[in-house]
């Protein structure tokens, strides 16, 4: 950086592009109060570049009628204005700012330390998430009796691969989009754990705010549609792969369950793909699928449960975009139409042999949304209108999620 985050652009730096009637300091943040030059939401992304070479952070806040009054100038080190006072400000009694309704700030933060070093938490958890899809998929999905040869773990590899490519390429896009918009945000962060899957997903941390609903929109969309694009060509492969031999051990065994997974549309469109390109496998007696279908048809179903628009899911980024604070509405029906799918599955389906059967999956889901709307969805910076070609967008990537939809994921059936 060629400066420190002591030392702020000066107001002459902003020239073109906001107009500065007064800086007011608390702590380490900076505020430039006064109105944009150029389109609101083309503010901080126009001052950014200036803004970072000093070591800050920068978003513009329209202050509303509750933020009329400023805080208090004090000399001990609390808040000091910087510069005088605008024209149209004035100093209320006891030191205070009063400024304009309808008036900007543009808000300058320090930038977080940034060591540079090694994200030891990330690659610790990716490790983890490697080592325990890497034993579900021997043990689960190529029938390896690890216990016997610890080893033959590793010829699990290809389903490995394929999905932890799945979800991390899904993270990697809201990670990209992020960055994109200048958006301070984390690597993701995979989590382990031994389920059919070996992973409960992957998450990133967006530590900055979001200056617009443009950029709202982009890193919510960014997630699906490049997971989906990996989703793809996963499933793609997997189905174009022979199947696997059901070892007899397994086959014959009179003490487990078989749990079948339903295809959802998008799925089942690809297969007939592959089968009209004559590039797909028979399945026979005594086989099974390739494992690498089952991490495309996972990466379909984590992608319509982030879709769901609840929350700071990614479907509620995308529908606050949009919509606006009407987000909330939408939100609130989510739960409510989780539990009725639930209630549904419950009364008109046998129970399975162990377990709660899908019915639980949704209670699940439905629990998990209501805290989601109860928390709320993002809210950006600059509250502005998203342009046509994004909504549409939009709705095309919810077509997709609906797309990777089925009310009943699996079935669990006895031997």
């Amino acid at each position: 950086m060629s400066g420190s985050a002591a030392d702020p652009p000066s107001p002459d730096r902003l020239a073109g592009v906001f107009s500065v009637s007064s800086v007011r300091r608390t702590d380490g943040t900076v505020q430039y109060l006064g109105n944009p030059l150029v389109p609101p939401d083309a503010v901080a992304e126009q001052l950014r570049p200036v803004f970072r070479q000093r070591g800050y952070d920068v978003r513009l806040e329209e202050l509303g009628p509750e933020s009329a009054t400023g805080t208090t100038v004090t000399s001990n080190g609390g808040t000091t204005v910087v510069g005088d006072p605008g024209a149209n400000d004035s100093i209320a009694p006891g030191g205070a700012v009063n400024t304009r309704p309808g008036q900007y700030a543009l808000v300058a933060e320090p930038v977080g330390t940034d060591t540079g070093g090694v994200p030891w938490l990330n690659i610790g958890l990716l490790l983890a998430t490697i080592a325990s899809t890497l034993y579900v998929g021997a043990s689960a999905w190529y029938y390896i009796p690890v216990a016997e040869n610890p080893l033959r773990v590793f010829e699990a590899w290809p389903f490995m691969v394929a999905m932890l490519g799945v979800l991390g390429i899904h993270e990697l896009g809201h990670y990209a989009a992020a960055r994109y918009h200048g958006v301070d945000v984390t690597l993701p962060y995979f989590i382990p754990f031994p389920s059919y899957l070996g992973t409960m997903g992957a998450v990133i941390n967006i530590r900055g705010r979001i200056p617009d609903r443009t950029a709202l929109f982009d890193i919510g969309v960014a997630g699906p549609l490049a997971g989906l694009v990996a989703t793809t060509i996963v499933t793609v492969i997997g189905l174009s792969i022979d199947p696997i031999t059901v070892p007899e051990r397994v086959a014959n065994s009179d003490t487990g369950v078989i749990i079948t997974f339903n295809y959802p549309l998008l799925f089942q469109a690809l297969e007939a793909l592959v089968n009209a390109l004559g590039l797909g496998t028979e399945v026979g007696p005594g086989e099974s699928v390739h494992p690498i279908v089952f991490a495309g048809w996972a990466g379909m179903f984590f992608t319509f449960l982030n879709l769901l628009p609840v929350g700071q899911l990614d479907g509620g980024h995308i529908v606050r975009s949009i919509v606006g604070r009407r987000q909330e509405t939408i939100a609130a029906a989510v739960p409510g139409a989780l539990f009725a799918l639930a209630g549904y599955l419950y009364f008109t389906r046998d129970p399975p042999p162990v377990g709660f059967g899908v019915w639980g999956l949704w209670v699940f889901w439905g629990l998990f949304a209501t805290g989601l709307a109860y928390a709320g969805p993002a809210r950006p910076t600059v509250d502005t209108t998203l342009d046509r070609r994004r909504a549409l967008l939009g709705l095309f990537t919810f077509l997709l999620g609906i797309a990777c939809f089925t009310p009943v994921p699996f079935e669990i059936s006895a031997v």
